[in-house]
């Protein structure tokens, strides 16, 4: 959140200007779990948290207010659910750029990372008892360079994958920073690299991890030791993530290899929804699994435009909206010829700006995704996100009834600070010389082409 009349926060230990006096911190329930009041006079500072997460945002703002002068501000967010998809599937994120990478999420009050951490294109986690996950399955012999269409590789070995105590850190990073870090294992679809491992998951694909970006045809067999395994699998993500949320995917899953239809991932679904249900957790899936009907208790990810937001509330499900016409950073920024690898619709900043969410109780909050097939890198990362993610933690922090001039007014102050960290964010003149990807060439899509792909994508929830 950038708080008027201020820039986005940053807490006092990672450079924020310190106060003078005394800082005093307290507790008090009953102004809502993050929400917190800041007082600050010549002789000092009160921060009152409603939990030592609203202290800590009190803490962050108390940093970076301008020296000097009497403030009294009440402040608490709008939404609980405040997060960031950060895909690391198909570009593998070494820990330290991950860790960096949560620090930028509680410098803007976010507080939801949902971590992608398997898809076709590679495999990221080590699983006891099921080796070649990483051994195999972490790896690629080559990446696509630009948009699949242009079917350009660049004939570079990728790979990388977490350890069980790797992830831990991340885990507790993260928890140190009230950011709860939300798995991703993807399934039954999105499954190649571990049916490469293990082709006895498949349907008879017996080939290496996938190199071309986009959707797989080689999916999960639904036999029962596939199921097993896929149960092994969500114990051990257990085990490490205390979330009482686990993604599981769902989406773009193609069923031309199983000898029923869609019916089948229904029961496939609601078979890991039982099975996470006695771990004491719930299923995240994308909106794809509202076809047929979700498990009850499901939270729904709703990215194929903004229909499926209000199909999940029909529905009674608690729903997250990540529309990808309005959420998605990996789309371009503009159309300037010099942006890097420019996939999808325009999405500016003060598109990102002007986002509201349907008004829902069952409305948890938004996500802002990205996918990483065209960042290869933190720095690539950091410039498609930064600053539209400026403006998408105002949008789930804020009331609605923003005003974008107000805001961009602001901004060039928190931009300052996004110097003084380092962060390759995206300059509001256009992109630099040196950001273009001429070697790794783009697929600019239409809006109205997009939305009339996304009515047709979303014809199975009507």
């Amino acid at each position: 959140m950038i708080p008027k009349p201020l820039s986005s926060v940053r807490s006092e230990h990672r450079g924020g200007t310190a106060p003078a006096g005394e800082v005093r911190t307290r507790i008090d329930p009953e102004l809502g779990r993050e929400a917190y009041e800041l007082r600050r006079s010549a002789s000092g500072a009160e921060v009152t948290g409603g939990s030592e997460a609203g202290v800590f945002y009190g803490l962050q703002t108390l940093a970076q207010l301008p020296p000097g002068g009497d403030v009294h501000i009440v402040d608490a967010p709008r939404f609980a659910w405040r997060g960031v998809l950060l895909d690391v599937a198909r570009h593998f994120m070494p820990v330290p750029e991950v860790l960096r990478f949560i620090d930028l999420l509680a410098f803007h009050k976010l507080n939801v990372l949902h971590l992608h951490l398997t898809d076709d294109q590679g495999w990221r986690i080590e699983v006891p008892g099921w080796p070649r996950l990483t051994t195999v399955g972490a790896w690629r012999g080559e990446s696509m360079r630009g948009s699949r269409i242009h079917e350009l590789y660049d004939g570079r070995p990728h790979g990388g994958f977490y350890t069980s105590d790797d992830l831990r850190a991340i885990v507790a990073h993260a928890a140190d920073r009230h950011v709860t870090v939300v798995p991703e294992i993807d399934m039954p679809g999105h499954m190649q690299a571990a049916i490469a491992a293990y082709p006895e998951l498949g349907n008879g694909f017996a080939g290496p991890v996938r190199t071309a970006w986009g959707i797989s045809p080689h999916v999960l067999n639904l036999e029962p030791a596939t199921l097993a395994f896929c149960r092994e699998v969500l114990d051990h993500v257990c085990d490490i993530f205390p979330s009482d949320l686990i993604g599981i995917g769902g989406d773009e899953c193609p069923t031309e290899e199983w000898p029923g239809g869609r019916e089948l991932q229904v029961a496939f679904t609601a078979a890991m929804a039982e099975h996470l249900a006695g771990r004491g957790r719930r299923v995240y899936g994308w909106d794809e699994i509202l076809a047929g009907g979700a498990p009850e208790g499901a939270v729904i990810a709703a990215w194929r435009g903004e229909e499926p937001v209000e199909v999940a509330i029909r529905a009674g499900h608690q729903v997250v909206a990540c529309p990808d016409v309005r959420l998605y950073l990996d789309y371009r920024q503009s159309d300037d010829p010099g942006e890097p690898t420019p996939v999808g619709t325009l999405l500016t900043l003060e598109d990102v700006y002007a986002y509201e969410p349907p008004a829902s109780p069952l409305v948890l909050g938004c996500q802002a995704n990205l996918w990483t097939e065209h960042m290869e890198s933190l720095r690539r990362v950091e410039y498609m996100a930064f600053p539209r993610l400026c403006a998408f933690a105002e949008v789930v922090w804020s009331p609605a009834g923003r005003d974008f001039a107000d805001f961009a007014a602001r901004l060039p102050a928190h931009l300052a600070r996004l110097d003084a960290m380092g962060v390759n964010y995206r300059p509001l003149t256009g992109p630099r010389p040196g950001d273009g990807r001429p070697d790794a060439p783009g697929n600019p899509r239409t809006l109205a082409d997009r939305l009339a792909e996304l009515h047709e994508m979303t014809a199975d929830l009507r």
